[in-house]
C-alpha cells in the first residue's frame, strides 16, 4: 500500500481481492463505503494557556489540515481546521474578560446548537482542556457546567472528555522524573486527586459522570527532545467518548510520530484494539464473532492499525492491513502475531 491510501482503500481492495461470494463482498463494499463517507466533528474548549493548541497538534497530523474560519460572522473566531473527513473546531481561549467570554461562549453555544444533514448534532465530542496545575479552573467548570452540558442535553453529555493536561508542571515542575518521562508517586497521587476533585465538582453540580484523563501533550527535554505523556491514555478516552460508527475515521489523522505515543501509565493496546473492532467493523463484519477479532492495535504505531485491521473483515485471516510510514523507523511489535483463530 503506498503513502497515499487510507486505510478505507486497503480494506476495500483486501475485500475486492477476497474469496468471497460476489455478493458478500458488495455488501461488505457497501457497509465500508458508508462508514469512508461519514464525517466526524471534535470541538475543543478550554482557557488560554491550557494547552489545547499542543493537544491537538500531539494528537493529529495537524501538518496536512486546511485551516479557516467558521462558516459564518457568529463564529468567526473558532478556529475550523479540516484533515479529510474530520473537521476540529477550536474555540476561543477563555478567561481573558468577562465580555470576551461572554461573546466566545454564545459561540460556542452556537455551534453546539448544529446539526449536520441527517440532523443529528454536528459536534461528535468536545474535548475540555484543563491545565493540570491551576488553583483556579472557575471558567472551565462555568463553560462545562452551565454551556457545554446544558446544550448538549442530558442525552449526550458522553460527547463532553475532560482533559488535565501539562501534567509535568502540576506541581510546578516537582516530582516529575525527566530521565524516564513519568511522573513519580507524590505526582500521580496529585493528579489522581485533581482528576477526582474535577470529577466530582462536575457531578455535584449537574448529576453528570465525567471521567477526567490527565496527561501532557509536550515539553522539551534538557537533550533538546519534545517528549510526551499518556497521549495512547487520551487517545483511548477520546475513542470511547466519540459515536462507535466514527472511530475508524480517526486512524489517517494521527500523528505519526512514534514517540509521541510511548510513554503511558498503563498498556492501553487491548483497550484501543476492542474500541476500534467491536465498535466500528461490525457493519462489515456481519455477526462474525467477536472472539475472531485479535492482534495488536494503534498504540505502538499511530497513523495505522498496528495489528489493526485483520483480514477477518474478508471472512478470513489475511495479512494485517497497516499504513506504512516511510517516518517511522523500528516499530515496536504489539501483539501482531495471530494464533488459533477459528473462523
Amino acid at each position: 500500500m503506498n503513502d497515499n491510501q487510507t486505510i478505507f482503500d486497503s480494506l476495500q481492495a483486501e475485500i475486492m481481492g477476497s474469496t468471497l461470494p460476489e455478493d458478500e463482498k458488495n455488501h461488505r463494499l457497501s457497509a465500508l463505503g458508508k462508514i469512508s463517507r461519514r464525517h466526524i466533528n471534535i470541538m475543543l474548549v478550554g482557557a488560554s494557556g491550557s494547552g489545547k493548541s499542543s493537544t491537538i497538534n500531539a494528537l493529529f497530523d495537524m501538518s496536512v489540515a486546511k485551516v479557516g474560519m467558521g462558516v459564518d460572522p457568529e463564529t468567526k473566531e473558532i478556529a475550523r481546521f479540516d484533515l479529510g473527513n474530520m473537521t476540529i473546531w477550536d474555540t476561543p481561549g477563555l478567561g481573558d474578560g468577562v465580555t470576551a467570554d461572554k461573546l466566545h461562549t454564545e459561540q460556542i453555544v452556537k455551534k453546539l446548537s448544529e446539526v449536520d444533514s441527517d440532523g443529528k448534532l454536528l459536534i461528535d465530542l468536545v474535548l475540555v482542556v484543563l491545565d493540570a496545575g491551576s488553583k483556579d479552573l472557575a471558567v472551565s467548570y462555568n463553560i462545562i457546567n452551565n454551556t457545554l452540558i446544558p446544550s448538549l442535553g442530558q442525552m449526550n453529555t458522553n460527547r463532553i472528555l475532560v482533559g488535565l493536561n501539562q501534567a509535568d508542571l502540576a506541581m510546578k515542575g516537582r516530582h516529575w522524573n525527566h530521565d524516564l518521562n513519568q511522573p513519580e508517586e507524590k505526582l500521580v497521587s496529585f493528579l489522581e486527586e485533581k482528576a477526582n476533585s474535577v470529577q466530582r465538582r462536575i457531578h455535584e453540580a449537574t448529576g453528570v459522570h465525567i471521567e477526567p484523563v490527565w496527561y501532557c501533550a509536550g515539553y522539551m527535554s534538557e537533550d533538546g527532545i519534545q517528549r510526551h505523556y499518556n497521549l495512547s491514555k487520551l487517545l483511548y478516552y477520546i475513542l470511547m467518548a466519540v459515536p462507535a460508527e466514527k472511530r475508524l475515521l480517526l486512524v489517517d489523522k494521527l500523528n505519526t510520530s512514534e514517540s509521541n505515543w510511548n510513554s503511558n501509565d498503563a498498556d492501553y493496546t487491548e483497550a484501543v484494539k476492542h474500541s476500534f473492532f467491536e465498535g466500528l467493523l461490525k457493519d462489515i463484519l456481519a455477526g462474525l464473532e467477536k472472539g475472531a477479532i485479535a492482534g495488536g492495535c494503534v498504540i505502538g504505531v499511530p497513523g495505522m492499525l498496528a495489528g489493526g485491521l485483520i483480514g477477518a473483515v474478508t471472512g478470513g485471516l489475511y495479512a494485517l492491513i497497516i499504513k506504512p510510514m516511510k517516518k517511522l523507523r523500528s516499530l515496536k511489535k504489539l501483539g501482531l502475531l495471530v494464533k488459533g483463530l477459528v473462523f
